[in-house]
């Protein structure tokens, strides 16, 4: 791993360690935990969209596919909860492989259209296969996360279990983009036509990207229903892909770290915006808008040029 990456892994991990020690009560550090949910899929969904320039509204879809399989199989077939999390994450990855083939040989907006297409049906079988899922009152009963025989009861407990997956979702990320996968993702982005014509098998880092980040989705999916014990068809649906498309562009397409500022800041938020009342949704609106006027790069563009302005600074201070 690069030199850089360590660095970034080893202050996020002392981030994630310490911010705990700071919340003053138990909802915050919830309101974290579906923060790090948030930011596995997302970090996934940019390998997508930003490296890749694929464009999904599905991926709702996939986080719901695995949380509801894992559920299912844990509350009402009494499935451990590991093999239940690992039979949920294939099933996804596999179900992902067979959308993939049909739905990747389309591009730009079909493409985007035949993700929601998969998203919608999925959302229906959700509401209304009412005996295996439980239909729009949700399914109910599904254990807490245990990890080999240690039950992760307390929510410090889960915090630390779901940063520790999102940080290895962001060292695989930042090891994929800088290898010779993330060069030929890249160079798809930028021209499907000149990356095939250097030898770039199109099709298959097509594919492989688009399990990949379903994958990621999944395991988010499966941390998720195992830590709310809940499982409904609305957390899984089309405003919830799009909420995720929001915080990949926020967050700074084509920028690993800025998925993750992304998904964190638009899920804090909201919380902080509920002193707002009846005008919180008008608030939010108002400064997604202004975060895409003055930092259309997103967030992850906005620290880099923060960070050139003040190294700007410091070296006129030096000279005077």
């Amino acid at each position: 791993m690069a030199h850089r990456n360590l660095c970034s892994l080893a202050v996020w991990a002392a981030l994630m360690v310490l911010a705990p020690h700071f919340l003053t009560n138990d909802y915050y550090v919830s309101t974290l935990i579906i923060g790090f949910f948030n930011a596995i899929i997302v970090v996934g969904l940019n390998l997508l969209l930003g490296y890749a320039g694929q464009i999904s509204l599905g991926h709702g879809a996939f986080y719901g596919l695995a949380a509801y399989t894992s559920g299912i199989l844990t509350a009402t077939y009494g499935v451990p909860i590991e093999a239940a999390a690992l039979i949920a994450m294939v099933a996804t990855g596999v179900v992902a492989w067979g959308i993939g083939i049909p739905t990747l040989k389309l591009s730009g907006n079909t493409l985007a259209m035949a993700t929601l297409g998969f998203g919608i049906i999925v959302s229906i079988v959700f509401n209304e296969a009412v005996g295996l899922t439980g239909g729009p009152s949700g399914l109910t009963g599904i254990p807490r996360l245990s990890l080999f025989g240690f039950p992760v009861e307390s929510d410090l407990a889960y915090y630390y279990v779901t940063g520790g997956a999102l940080t290895l979702v962001v060292a695989l990320s930042l090891n994929l983009i800088d290898s010779r996968i993330g060069r030929a993702l890249r160079a798809i982005h930028t021209s499907e036509r000149a990356a095939e014509a250097v030898g770039v098998d199109i099709a298959r880092y097509k594919l492989f990207v688009f399990v990949l980040s379903a994958l990621f989705a999944a395991l988010a999916g499966v941390l998720y229903v195992h830590y709310l014990s809940f499982a409904a068809p609305s957390s899984f649906g089309f405003k919830f892909s799009v909420t995720l498309i929001v915080m990949v562009v926020l967050g700074g397409m084509a920028s690993v770290w800025g998925a993750v500022a992304g998904a964190m800041f638009l899920t804090i938020l909201p919380e902080f915006l509920r002193a707002f009342e009846d005008v919180e949704t008008l608030v939010f609106g108002g400064i997604l808008i202004l975060g895409m006027i003055f930092l259309p790069s997103g967030l992850a563009g906005g620290a880099v040029k923060l960070g050139r302005a003040l190294r700007t600074v410091l070296g006129k201070l030096r000279r005077a």
